[in-house]
């Protein structure tokens, strides 16, 4: 019986360390205007929808909503944290494009993997991973580059509600 209900204290440990791995992202962040510079002569971030500017991030439940801001555009991306394929659109060079992605945590790291069609039809995959330093978000981006050379950048944002 001792064995039982130490066993039965070990799961429910192993469950709630699980769970608090998961950090929430909610808020709005801000880049640190060093990190607002693109790195590699790129963008701030991989994929679409991370760019220099500001952006709202809500996390509910199994979704992560990501709202910013382009010129007059607002762009509101969401995805599904349980691995399964999420769909958004976001306006491309030629006009409407849907992206695929896929998040999932590791441990206390959110990875968001990106396809996106390419002009020439070709697939271009990008991959974000979210982790909080320090109170800070920092996301670490991978994407092609117009060689087809990954391209990486480290935005650190902080935190401003």
């Amino acid at each position: 019986m001792r064995k039982l209900g130490l066993t039965a204290v070990l799961a429910a440990a192993l469950v709630v360390t699980s769970y608090a791995q998961k950090p929430d992202f909610s808020g709005v962040w801000t880049p640190d205007a060093p990190a607002a510079a693109p790195a590699g002569g790129g963008g701030g971030g991989g994929g679409r929808g991370m760019g220099g500017g500001p952006m709202t991030v809500t996390q509910k439940g199994d979704t992560l909503t990501v709202e910013r801001t382009a010129g007059e555009n607002k762009i509101v991306s969401t995805y599904k944290l349980d691995g399964s394929e999420s769909i958004n659109k976001q306006m491309g060079r030629g006009g409407e494009v849907e992206t695929k992605s896929t998040a999932k945590f590791d441990g206390a790291k959110l990875t968001i993997v990106t396809k996106t069609p390419g002009p020439d039809g070709a697939v271009r995959e990008a991959s974000q991973t979210w982790s909080l330093e320090g109170g800070n978000l920092v996301v670490e981006s991978t994407r092609p580059g117009r060689d087809g050379a990954p391209m990486t950048a480290k935005t650190t944002y902080k935190k401003t509600t």
